[in-house]
């Protein structure tokens, strides 16, 4: 990657390997980079990454939703700018059970902003807050202990097949009161949006990519079960949601929509999380051997995990109006990507930001977000994480990777590891 031919466009294929490197070169010599695939301005060090986030005004969440759809902004305006965005839109809108004038006004927790997402939010929080979260912990830690039979019980395992998927999908799933059978349906959900819409499937459209039947399947699902709770409320997440209490409950089509969110802020976030802590530790013994001797660093594990693997490795905004961003001149509805990846690792932030550090100060990262659009379901990813890697850090010791090849999920916006065999050592 010469200056001469350096070329950066997020959802290169080329990138989702080691995207560090590309980061390293944006922040050091191309801040402010436009990027032609797509059309955007990405920014790679952490204060214009902050600015971008904290100033809602300036710039909509919106495009969140138009980019993750492959859709040219201004093809909203005339379709013929990008006719298979305007294709996909038509697919999608065709497969959803729900009336066109209900999925015109639902409201986008991710891809709105205040005063809307005002609104939004306090009835979503209503399953996130501190009580609720805490109340989880022994469940958690009955999850933790039963994958961990497994660990210990032969002499091998995936962890991320064993421990990091089940964990979170499991407590995501009892959160909702989905029946144990419909778990696997929630991975395989997972997997086909992140392909699709962010991964090596994101260009041939939502039908051939699999998309449309999909959401079919999981809108008909989900918006089924938001009818009977409705009906016949539960002590269950989707009860809450759809209960209309002073501040209304959401529609069927708001709760299909939040529910897909969970699914895979919720889901992957923490198995990613947990997937890369346990390669940096048998990567970097000596920060294993800290963990180890002393538990209490687990919490500080977890920060530093994030801010070095960021599981959601950038964000997209449009420009409301003229603005700038470090001198570069940002037009109104061009897009900004802003790379949470590469903040959380700036130098000018982070002595020796490519150092993986357990005691270093990390609570700064941007890893889940900022402001207003900060992760709702942060802390409950913090806990499932910490209860997994208390367990994790007393058997990594004697145990070893069974491959030096790694597979990463298909994504360039995701980041994480679709496998992680490990063995006994010898």
């Amino acid at each position: 990657m010469s200056s001469t031919n350096f070329r950066y466009r997020p959802f290169d294929e080329a990138v989702r390997h080691d995207p560090f490197p590309y980061y390293a070169r944006l922040r050091a010599e191309h801040p402010i980079y436009r990027s032609d695939d797509p059309e955007a301005w990405v920014i790679s060090r952490y204060d214009d990454v902050l600015h971008v986030l904290k100033n809602t005004d300036v710039f909509s969440s919106d495009a969140m939703t138009t980019v993750m759809m492959g859709i040219d902004p201004r093809a909203m305006m005339d379709p013929s700018i990008d006719p298979l965005a305007i294709e996909n839109m038509m697919a999608l809108a065709d497969a959803m059970p729900f009336p066109v004038e209900e999925m015109a006004r639902s409201r986008n927790l991710i891809a709105s902003d205040p005063p809307q997402h005002d609104a939004l939010r306090p009835i979503v929080n209503r399953g996130f807050t501190p009580r609720r979260i805490i109340a989880w912990e022994a469940r958690i830690r009955e999850l933790v202990a039963s994958c961990m039979e497994r660990v210990r019980s032969g002499d091998g395992c995936d962890i991320i097949a064993d421990v990091a998927v089940p964990v979170p999908v499991i407590v995501v799933s009892e959160m909702l009161g989905v029946e144990a059978e419909r778990r696997a349906d929630f991975k395989r959900w997972s997997d086909t949006l992140i392909e699709g819409i962010t991964g090596s499937r994101r260009r041939e459209g939502f039908v051939k990519s699999g998309i449309v039947e999909m959401m079919r399947e999981f809108a008909t699902y989900f918006g089924e079960v938001a009818d009977r709770r409705r009906a016949e409320p539960r002590d269950d997440l989707v009860s809450v949601l759809v209960d209309a209490g002073d501040e209304g409950g959401l529609s069927p089509m708001e709760l299909v929509t939040f529910v897909l969110i969970l699914l895979v802020a919720g889901n992957e976030t923490t198995t990613n999380l947990i997937g890369h802590a346990v390669k940096l530790l048998l990567e970097h013994p000596d920060q294993l051997d800290l963990v180890r001797r002393d538990p209490s660093l687990v919490p500080a594990l977890v920060e530093e995990v994030l801010r070095y693997e960021s599981p959601i490795q950038m964000l997209f905004r449009r420009a409301r109006r003229d603005t700038e961003i470090g001198g570069q001149k940002i037009a109104e509805n061009e897009i900004v990507c802003a790379l949470l990846g590469s903040a959380n690792r700036d130098e000018r932030i982070w002595e020796r930001g490519d150092d993986f550090d357990v005691r270093r100060e990390s609570h700064a990262h941007l890893a889940f977000g900022f402001g207003v659009h900060f992760c709702l379901g942060a802390s409950l990813a913090r806990l499932e994480a910490r209860c997994v890697l208390e367990a994790l850090v007393e058997e990594l010791p004697r145990m070893r990777r069974r491959s030096t090849e790694l597979e990463y999920v298909d994504s360039n916006l995701v980041r994480g590891l679709r496998h992680f065999a490990l063995e006994l050592a010898a």
